[in-house]
Formats: structure tokens, sequence, C-alpha cells
């Protein structure tokens, strides 16, 4: 009996083993499967990959699985509520802060660039190539770092007349005008508007006048005289010329002050004598005349027409022996010469009356407001005066620069008429 009992037991337990066995074969072939049926990804964590197995249905529960905590700022390349599917590749990456003080003014940018240019072209911190920075366009970007940006301007600088434009980032005027090789010596002749040390800004604007002196030589001509002597030889009233006269010639040497190639200034610094000039000497008659008294009457009963004719025949030709006659030598000029006004020295509006006949004369020499007849010129006012317009010289008015050229420098008789 009781080996009958012994052998039951003994097969009750080679069955409970034989239950618990497939028991263990069945887990172990489900954790199998359960481990089979795991989706393999990858997962690129700031360019480190790790290929992760997973049973997470989403992208979000996937990183919290792998110890991945997404900021406001970081890069995914997908959504965190997108499916996981078999073989995808998850990229992540943490931004960083970087810090850019732009002309003194800090900001805070978050950045997953890789380098200072992308975060400057991500945020548009660049206008242009001239701007300055405290770091390489390739220098990697870390975190916290900063980074300074200096803004360039344009500067408007007028050369020598000619303007120009220079971008800068500012320091003194003595460094930009070095930098973009502008040459300007203080000890110059040169003029310039700023303090070489002064500092640039946007609002700066640089005026360099380039000065020129140098000498000019000018030939001109002495008028000769007219120098009388009486001769009792000679009939009463009749003139004979005994020697003619000859102009002198003497050059004139002038500093001129030109500014951006134009004159402003000139002086004169000397004046040499080439030619002497030599008087015209001229014999009047002294000897009276006894004439027959029917001569006499005849002579007197010369029609009023008549002398009024003769009259104005020696006034046309200067002869006119009741007014001065001076040798004088003449240039021309317009209203609108170099540093003429318009306006003559007693009000005449030249500009207004063209045609005008105006002589300027050295008053000393022939009074202003005195008529006078110019041979070849015509009758005309003593109404003008003129810096270079001394003792023996006078320069005649004329309509157009033309008509003036024309007339060109020569000597002349002048008459006064009253």
């Amino acid at each position: 009996m009781r080996k009958i009992q012994k052998l039951f037991s003994t097969s009750k337990l080679q069955l409970f083993i034989s239950t618990m066995g497939v028991l263990a074969l069945i887990a172990f072939s489900s954790v199998i499967v359960y481990e089979a049926m795991k989706e393999t990804i990858v997962v690129n964590d700031n360019g480190e990959e790790q290929r992760v197995q997973t049973h997470k249905k989403t992208v979000a529960e996937v990183l919290d699985e792998v110890g991945i905590t997404i900021g406001e700022h970081d890069e995914l390349s997908h959504s965190l509520d997108a499916e996981i599917e078999s073989g995808m590749t998850i990229d992540y990456k943490a931004a960083k802060q970087v810090i850019v003080n732009v002309d003194g003014e800090e900001q805070t940018f978050y950045t997953t660039g890789d380098t200072v240019e992308d975060l400057l072209l991500d945020h548009n911190l660049i206008s242009n190539h001239h701007d300055e920075l405290s770091h390489d366009l390739n220098a990697d970007i870390e975190e916290g770092m900063q980074i300074d940006i200096t803004k360039a301007f344009q500067v408007t600088v007028i050369n020598g007349g000619k303007e120009e434009k220079h971008w800068t980032t500012g320091g003194t005027v003595e460094q930009f005008l070095n930098d973009n090789q502008i040459t300007y010596q203080e000890n110059s002749n040169d003029k310039l508007n700023v303090k070489l040390s002064d500092e640039l800004d946007q609002d700066t604007k640089i005026k360099i006048v380039r000065v020129d002196i140098e000498e000019k030589e000018v030939e001109e001509t002495v008028p000769f005289e007219t120098e009388t002597k009486e001769d009792d030889s000679l009939e009463k009233g009749k003139l004979n010329v005994i020697s003619e006269g000859e102009e002198g010639l003497v050059v004139k040497t002038y500093e001129v002050t030109n500014e951006d190639g134009k004159p402003v200034e000139e002086n004169l610094i000397d004046t040499e004598v080439k030619k002497e000039s030599k008087n015209k000497v001229v014999a009047v008659g002294t000897k009276e005349e006894v004439k027959e008294s029917n001569v006499a009457t005849l002579s007197n009963e010369k029609s009023k027409e008549q002398k009024e004719s003769e009259s104005e025949s020696s006034k046309s030709n200067g002869s006119n022996a009741d007014g001065k006659t001076l040798t004088m030598s003449a240039s021309a000029y317009t209203a609108n010469c170099n540093g003429c006004s318009g306006y003559t020295s007693t009000g005449i509006n030249l500009n207004a009356n063209p045609n005008k006949k105006v002589v300027a004369v050295d008053p000393n020499v022939i009074p202003l407001g005195t008529k006078v007849w110019v041979e070849g010129y015509g009758e005309a006012v003593a109404a003008d005066t003129g810096g270079n317009i001394q003792g023996k010289r006078i320069d005649l008015h004329f309509p157009t620069q033309d008509a003036a050229y024309g007339f060109g420098q020569r000597s002349v008789t002048v008459k006064i008429l009253d």
C-alpha cells in the first residue's frame, strides 16, 4: 500500500514539473515574441547617434525614454506627437545661448547654428560686409559666448571739389583718412573743415580744399606820353611830329592762390621793366601870321553850317583843340568778367544797359563823370574804376566777350570832351 502511495506521489510530482516546464516555455516564448515586436529607430542627439528598440508609440515617448527634454529653442526633426515608424531617424539639437552686443546694446539669442555666421544670418544681424565683428564668421558657436558687432556707416568726403563716400565703423578723422588713403598734411596749404583728432559719427562731413600757390608772369605795355614843344618857326595852330612815341614793356609777377583748381586770390609780388617808354614829341606852332583884311573877311564869312560841320569832323577824329588829348593804354572788359558785379563804381547797371559805352579810369587822371572820346571806341563816359586801372590806363566796356577779345589791348588817343 505504501508503495502505491509513494508511486502516486512521484507521478504527481512529475506532472507538476512537466506543467511548470510548459508554462516556463510559454512565458519565454512570449518574451521573445514581445521583444521581436519592438521598433528599431535612430536618435541623433546633438550629432551623436544611438540605435533604440522601443514599443513607444510617439516621438515624445521615445525622447522621454532616452532622457531627452526638449527646450523652447531646441531643434527637432519631427513633431512630438508623430508616430514611431521602424527605421526612422529622429534628429535633436539643443539650442545654445549667445549674447550679441550691437553698438553697445546687448541682446540675448538662442541658436542651433554651428557657426557665428549661421547665428548672424538667422537673426539678420549683419547689414553689410563693412561691419566689424569680434569673432571670425567661421568660429564655432559655444554656450554663453559673447559676440561684439560694430555697425558700419558712410561718411561723405568732399575731396578737392569731388564728392566721395567711404564706409567706416568709427575712429578719428586721421585714422579714417589713412584707412582710405586720402592724403592730407596738417602743415600744408590745404584746408580741412574738421580736426584730425575729431571722432567720426554718422553726421560727420569732411571737406578738404586743395590749395595750390603758383607764380604767374604777365607782360603789359606802358603807354607813351605826348610831349609838346612850342615852335616859333611853325605857324600858330599847326602841329608837327618831331618823333614818334614808343610804348614800354613791363613784366609783372603775380602770386596766384588756387582752391580746388580755381583762382581765388592774386597778389602782385614783382614788377620788372623790360623796356622804357619814349614820349611822342610834337611841335606846336606859335608863329603869328599877318593876313590881309579881305582874307580875314572871307574867313569870317564861312557859313554857320560849314563851321558846325568842321566842328563835328574835328570831334570825330579827336583833334578838337578845345579839349585835352592823352595817349593811353586801353584794354576791354564785360559786365560778367571775373570779379565783376555788373555795376560800375558810379552805380550804372551794365547788365541792364549792355550797349552803354563806359570807360574805367584812374580818377586822378580822368575824373569820374567826364565825357571822353576814345580812338576806335567813340564817345563814352568815365563811370567806373578798377584795381589795375592806374595812371594812363583805361578799360573799355563791351557788351559781349567776343567784342572785348576783338578789341584786345592797344595804345589809343583819348580826348577829354568836357
